[in-house]
């Protein structure tokens, strides 16, 4: 988009660009989304950035009333296969805060200088900036839903030191972390002593439409017992699924029934420093970065698709909250994972109802399962090999599947599909695709359901 297309967005308060771009008006020093409610500023008092961070860099605060840092993410960075995309996609992840910027680099296969150079060319922010981005917002969670001391915060959030915490939320939101916390009121939860276990409340951002019940139909149809599960009466129903993280171990609880442009969630963490993390791979799971004008107006083009689309507007793509463990199930289906979390998973410490184990990282199934594939894939995926972490190239990834034994053109484009949320393969489109189903297609569920008299 050119300014004027964009001042045009931010005039008419147009929430399908909210995260797709920020504004920012140099005359209050604050940066904006473009469905802020404030009155529209001159157009020569706008500056429009990319990113959050950009607009931090370039000297400007947050917006108290439309709270820019809590938009959905733009769907650009989870479809391109650049550099640009694989970095924004890992530091979404956290690898900046828990490897710095030489380790972002390092998992993207260039020196940090060339890094640096790529984000702030395109982005006007480094990798060190979109990541304190990031860490801001973390903290303004925590500090809003937790009785957590500020110190505590502020480690969990990712910051080096308490000072320069302080500084940052005084920099981003003009008021220091207690009265930003002030804000939040009295119904905060999660003291001291309960810590992660109270869990956190979120509201997870998405661009309206969202086909909200498909996807549920989709996640009840697909969960692994012990691992994940769908209760509730449909229409108010909840998806709980356990998570492996780098620090420990999660659980998430997401509501179907949202009376906003949101998910209702709440995240239950062994180490609070794995937030967002866990955040940025359930958005990934349930699709929530997606841009559904766009993809509603690419497939009304086609005159096939075209009266499927108007029937059931919002449909997303799942991703994945575990690529490793989204690898394994596209190759052995869903039984036989059932069975694999049964002898292999890590048990919780803490059962919650149905949800007993976290599904098992690729080194205990490498060397112990008899299935030469599985364990063929799993060694894979433990000696760093095979990488499909939310940076992985995925063309590289791709053809280091075709080596292994057992894994066929249709199961390394499902794996790509999925586990790495690659918008342009479909595995169902390849000769005999409609014969192997460890996984049914999303897209079929949806021709199917559309088709089917009402």
């Amino acid at each position: 988009m050119d300014e004027r297309t964009r001042y045009e967005a931010v005039s008419s308060r147009d929430a399908r660009f909210d995260g797709v771009f920020f504004f920012a008006v140099v005359t209050t020093g604050i940066y904006c989304r473009p469905s802020c409610p404030a009155v529209t500023p001159k157009r020569a008092n706008v500056r429009f950035y990319a990113t959050a961070a950009a607009a931090q860099t370039g000297g400007f605060r947050a917006c108290r009333r439309c709270r820019p840092d809590a938009v959905p993410g733009s769907a650009e960075w989870n479809v391109r296969a650049d550099v640009v995309g694989r970095a924004m996609r890992l530091i979404g992840d956290g690898v900046v805060d828990r490897e710095g910027v030489p380790g972002l680099a390092g998992r993207l296969g260039y020196s940090a200088r060339h890094v640096q150079r790529q984000l702030n060319t395109e982005l006007g922010a480094g990798p060190a900036a979109l990541a304190r981005a990031q860490r801001s917002h973390t903290a303004r969670v925590l500090l809003q839903t937790t009785r957590l001391p500020v110190t505590e915060i502020a480690f969990a959030a990712g910051f080096a030191s308490v000072r320069q915490f302080n500084d940052t939320i005084r920099q981003i939101y003009a008021r220091t972390p207690s009265a930003l916390r002030a804000e939040a009121g009295t119904g905060l939860g999660g003291g001291r002593r309960e810590g992660a276990r109270a869990g956190v409340p979120l509201r997870l951002a998405h661009r309206r439409p969202y086909a909200t019940a498909a996807m549920f139909d989709l996640l009840a149809a697909e969960a692994v017992a012990r691992v994940e599960e769908v209760v509730g009466e449909p229409g108010r129903r909840t998806y709980r699924r356990t998570l492996r993280l780098p620090y420990g171990s999660g659980l998430v609880a997401v509501d179907e029934a949202s009376p906003g442009p949101w998910l209702e969630a709440r995240i239950q963490l062994t180490d609070l420093r794995d937030l967002t993390t866990a955040v940025q791979r359930l958005r990934r799971l349930l699709d929530l970065d997606a841009d559904p004008y766009a993809v509603d107006e690419a497939l009304a083009a086609d005159p096939h698709l075209a009266p499927l689309v108007a029937a059931r507007p919002g449909l997303r793509s799942p991703g994945a909250a575990d690529p490793e463990e989204a690898a394994v199930r596209a190759l052995v289906g869903r039984e036989r994972a059932r069975e694999l979390v049964e002898r292999y998973g890590k048990a919780l410490d803490v059962p919650c109802g149905g949800l007993t184990h976290v599904f098992p990282e690729p080194g205990a199934l490498a060397g112990s399962v008899e299935d030469p594939a599985l364990d063929a894939l799993a060694a894979a995926l433990a000696d760093g090999r095979l990488r499909l972490d939310a940076g992985a190239d995925r063309d590289e990834a791709e053809r280091t599947l075709l080596t292994l034994p057992g894994v066929g053109r249709r199961t390394a484009a499902l794996i790509r599909m999925r586990a790495l949320g690659d918008p342009d393969v479909d595995p169902y489109g390849m000769p005999g695709g409609e014969d192997w189903r460890p996984w049914r297609s999303y897209a079929v569920r949806h021709r199917e359901a559309a088709a089917a008299p009402r």
